[in-house]
């Protein structure tokens, strides 16, 4: 599903997210053992036939029932951006604040990321990506943090690490520079926006799961031919991402053949779209994107699936 909407975006076409509502697996087991003999008038002794057969059967009936995301479900999942606060928590699990921030951000303090939407292409800010550079640095280097300190309104403090290495207090200073930050102070609110309102704040302004698969959607290879005819824009596949940036895209590529070697494959418009399985960074980022679509999902009423089993 998360694939076919991914190149729907790029056709212009509506996307459709399902969930599961609730799985029905019916099963059952028929054993039969049929035995006959038959013997014969004034035969001689072994003319009898006799016959010995079974035979058994088992039936697995899964039944699934997809439900469209509409209303409240559809603007918590895919319309509302993601809560810098849950971020910094996937930072703080191990996952790269670097990865992270490229995908989920617009901006951080005025430092703006990369884009290549449609009317709105640009590359990101040359201080935005030093600051991730710094970031990831620093994360490595464990001086990176953050701690929730009024669990009511989640208000979260980001931290860097006091009585660091000299390379490691360098690019804390720098990271500090780069985001205006207060350079005495090693603590910082954070806040959803894209400015802040004091040197005391770290503002993040996230994206949504549908700006998100929108921003991966320009990295699709689209056949030329559909290109031409005007059937699908013509994305940010053939430009060579700046930098890190590669890092941070899943390339979906196309033909009009069944790859042989496909991590994941859909066919659409007489095309098959495909990830390769040899591709690890566009797999290891498209899992990152189900596992953010959860993420984004959480909290919402009824999203867990029921499953129904017979007893007998």
């Amino acid at each position: 599903m998360m694939l076919l909407n991914i190149i729907k975006l790029r056709y212009g076409d509506t996307p459709i997210f399902l969930e599961v509502s609730s799985i029905v697996n019916q099963y059952s087991m028929e054993t039969e053992l049929v035995a006959s003999a038959e013997l014969q008038s004034g035969g001689i002794l072994g003319d009898g036939l006799v016959a010995l057969g079974g035979k058994g059967k088992y039936a697995d009936r899964p039944t699934i029932t997809y439900n469209p995301l509409t209303g409240k479900k559809f603007s918590k999942s895919l319309l509302t951006p993601i809560s810098p606060h849950a971020l910094l928590s996937l930072v703080q699990s191990g996952w790269g604040v670097d990865l992270i921030f490229r995908i989920c951000l617009f901006a951080i303090n005025d430092l703006y990321n990369s884009t290549g939407r449609l009317m709105i292409t640009r590359n990101a800010d040359k201080d935005f990506n030093q600051l991730l550079d710094a970031l990831a640095y620093i994360q490595k280097a464990g001086g990176l943090g953050a701690r929730v300190v009024a669990q009511d309104s989640g208000k979260t403090i980001v931290f860097f690490r006091r009585n660091m290495e000299k390379e490691l207090t360098q690019q804390a200073l720098r990271a500090r520079e780069l985001l205006g930050l207060n350079p005495d102070k090693s603590d910082f609110n954070l806040v959803y926006g894209s400015s802040t309102s004091n040197d005391t704040e770290i503002a993040m302004l996230t994206r949504s799961m549908l700006d998100i698969t929108v921003e991966i959607s320009q990295s699709v290879q689209i056949p030329q031919k559909h290109i031409d005819e005007n059937r699908a824009s013509a994305g940010n596949y053939i430009n060579s991402p700046p930098g890190d940036e590669i890092h941070s895209r899943v390339f979906i590529h196309s033909s009009k053949e069944k790859p042989d070697d496909a991590f994941l494959a859909i066919k659409y418009r007489d095309f098959w779209f495909y990830i390769e399985d040899t591709d690890f960074i566009s797999k290891r980022i498209f899992s990152f994107l189900l596992f953010l679509f959860t993420l984004a999902e959480s909290g919402s009423e009824g999203f867990s699936p029921v499953i129904t089993l017979p007893a007998g």
